[in-house]
Parts: structure tokens; sequence; C-alpha cells
């Protein structure tokens, strides 16, 4: 496939500036998502704090990457797989979810940077990156429902489910029709006109307060730490394995299509990297960052395979950063339209994990679906478990047993590496 720029070109001005709008335009949806999620848990005061923390972040580990890490074009922002193990261990509080971050952080680029991630990657074959995939999307399953159904308490839920329903068939037949860079970028345009369709048809949102500074740091750069417990360490422990997995996919991916040469180095640098961003995450107590899977599209609609073109993106999210009225408006999005971009960036996560099934040929026998089926079925009804049920295990197992995706993900390694690891041909 030709480029107009390779890896290391340095494109003039007024394109790098082009392509760099570009990159923001994927960027900046990434972020306000999975961010604004966790943010709206933080309920003491405004969430702009928080998203001014997590734009800051998401711009100096991009940075870094582009410079320290894997020096590839690849686009940056926070890791869906945290927010499942985030949601299902907020009654620890967020001071032992900081903790666990630094110290998965630290573990993540320990392991790379010497090697060693070589032997884990063997526990993720096919079937169980499959899994992997597939299981964000629908483990995030009640997150999205509360949000496509958050009327903020003067829309009666029933209207905002219905809007929320025909804004998902628009969306989904949009991105079916458009193509290139429009394609790539579609979350934000979604965005930007579910937001005004909702206010021609409910009212205005709220917006940021009178006096919102134009400028100013975002306050509490260093966030409480608290010795997390055994059950909650282990949930994130398996995220992050499946973090790394993401991680190695998307460098690898990218790496792939352009012919990058020392690949083995890139990929170590890189997740090494992503590993101190997890630690910074942890310290500053936002969610934690990894390489996105998209970065090819881009490329692709861009026809520029630089990563200095993600140079100008990154300054411009820094720039957000230390705007707290410009983060105050992207915050006053409906719920129902992130509920419904949410849906749509996790369909395409599901897509991935089924296309990753058919090219690899994970799927061959009755066994092997099972492999694939029965942590898919288990990690979605564990996700929609009632908090009464929850509630009754016992504190110390609590973030294991009722987080759907760590549960998925076990059921998965053991399928296929215990269960089954001898059977393969059985067709049942």
């Amino acid at each position: 496939m030709e480029f107009t720029y390779g890896i290391d070109d340095r494109p003039r001005p007024a394109s790098l500036l082009i392509f760099g709008l570009q990159w923001l335009a994927v960027s900046v949806p990434l972020i306000l998502i999975t961010g604004g999620v966790v943010a709206a848990l933080q309920t003491e005061g405004s969430v702009v704090p928080y998203l001014q923390k997590l734009f800051l972040l998401v711009a100096l580990v991009l940075l870094a990457q582009i410079y320290l890490g894997h020096r590839l074009p690849l686009v940056l922002g926070p890791a869906t797989v945290l927010l499942i193990g985030i949601l299902a261990s907020i009654g620890a509080g967020f001071p032992a979810i900081n903790a666990s971050l630094v110290i998965g952080g630290l573990l993540l680029a320990g392991i790379a940077a010497t090697g060693l991630f070589e032997y884990i990657k063997r526990l993720f074959t096919p079937r169980v990156i499959a899994v992997v995939l597939m299981l964000i999307g629908f483990t995030l399953a009640p997150t999205i429902l509360n949000f496509i159904t958050d009327g903020g308490g003067t829309v009666p839920p029933a209207q905002t489910f219905l809007f929320a329903l025909a804004f998902a068939l628009i969306l989904f037949v949009a991105s079916g029709l458009l193509k290139g860079i429009w394609k790539s970028t579609l979350a934000l345009w979604a965005i930007i006109f579910g937001t005004l369709s909702y206010i021609v048809l409910f009212g205005p949102v709220p917006l940021p307060p009178e006096g919102t500074a134009m400028l100013a740091l975002p306050p509490g750069l260093l966030a409480p730490l608290a010795l997390p417990d055994a059950g909650v360490f282990a949930a994130f422990l398996i995220c992050f394995l499946a973090l790394a997995v993401n991680d190695l996919g998307s460098i690898q991916s990218v790496g792939g299509l352009l012919g990058a040469d020392k690949m083995g180095e890139r990929t170590n640098r890189g997740v090494t990297i992503t590993g101190l961003g997890n630690v910074a995450a942890g310290l500053s107590g936002v969610i934690g960052p990894v390489n996105f899977s998209l970065s090819p599209g881009v490329i692709a609609a861009t026809g520029c395979a630089s990563r200095f073109a993600l140079v100008p993106a990154g300054i411009a999210l820094a720039l957000m950063a230390l705007s707290p009225l410009a983060i105050g408006g992207l915050a006053s999005i409906p719920g129902p339209v992130i509920g419904v971009v949410l849906a749509y960036v996790m369909a395409s996560q599901i897509a991935a994990g089924l296309m990753l099934g058919q090219e690899s040929g994970a799927v061959r026998t009755f066994n092997e679906g099972l492999i694939i089926g029965i942590p898919l079925l288990l990690g979605t009804l564990v996700a929609f478990l009632p908090a009464v049920v929850a509630a009754g295990f016992p504190a110390l197992v609590r973030p294991l047993i009722t987080n759907g995706f760590v549960v998925g993900i076990v059921v998965a390694l053991v399928l296929e590496h215990l269960v089954y690891r001898r059977r393969p041909e059985d067709s049942g």
C-alpha cells in the first residue's frame, strides 16, 4: 500500500496541521466517552477536573509513544477494559482503584521491559483474544443501558430510550454508507449532531456555570491511594492482561500494515510506555490509557503514515486540558448520546472479535465454538447480576465474582488450555 508520508517522514506544516486535526477528531470522542463514564462516578463536584486530568494524561502518553515508545502512528485513549474493572470495584473506593492501576501499570511495564511478555502472550490464543474483544462490549451493556435511559431528571426514560433507538439506527446506517476519513471520524460527528438533535427535541443541556475559567491547571493532580484487597487486585490483574493483549494487537496491526522494522523492540517499548502511563493514571486518579486498534483505518483513509502527524493532536489535547471552559462544554453532552456512541464503539469491538475468529480459523468445531460462546454468555449474565445478589458475596471475592469480564476471561482460559486442550478436533 502506497503512502504519501512514511513513518519517519515529516509532513509540511500545512499538511501536518490538517492530518493532526483529523487525528484529533478521532481522539476526542474516545476520551470523552470512556472518560465521561468514569467521571460521572466521581460524585463530588464537577466532572471537569477529572476530564482535564485525563486529557492531559492522554496527551503526554501519546507524545511519549511517538518519540520514545513504539514510534508508530497510533491513536491512544482510555482503556475500556479498565472501565469494566473500575465499575466492578467501585465499592472498594477510588483510592484502592487508583493503587490497583499503579501496581498493574508497574507490572505491565516491568514485564514488557524485561521481555517476559513473550511468555504471557502464549495464553492468549486467537480464540481467547476474540473472547476478550467481544466481552468488553457485552459486559458494558448495563452501563450503556443506564446512559440511554438517562434523561437528567427532566426527560422520561421511555422518551430517551426511543431517541437513543432512532439515533442508533441512523448512526449504524451512516457507518455502512460513509467511507474514508468521514467514517473514521463518525463518532465525532455523531456526538455533534446527536447533541443538537437532543437539544431540539428535549430542550437545552446544562452548560458550564458562569465564570468558568478559560485557562487553569487541573486541580488535585495527585490522587489518594489505598492498598487494594486481594479481590480488587486480582480483578485488575486480569484486566491488565487483557489490556496488554489489546496494546500488543494495536501495535502489531499498524506495524504490519506499514512494514515497520524492529517490531520486537517497538512492541516492548510501546507496552512499557503504556504501563508507565497507567502508573501515572493511578497517581493522578484517572482511567489508564491504551493504544487503539482503529488506527489502520485512519492511516488508510488519509494516506499519511507519519507518526509526527499525531504531534499536533497531542499538543491540542494538552491545550484543551488547560481550559476548564472547553472541557466543561464537552462534558455537557447528553447521556443518551454518550450511550449510543459507546454502543457504536462497542459494536465495532465485537465486529473486530468476530473478524479475528474468522480470519484465524478459531472456530472450526463445536467445542471451539463453546470456548467462545460459554464465556460470552456467562460474562453477560454476571454483568446484569442484580445488586442484591452481588451484595451477598463475601467482600474479598466480590470484585471477581461480580465482574463479568473477569469471569468470562477466566472461563475462556480454562476451556482453552485445560478442558478442550487435548481435544480441539472434538465436534461433540
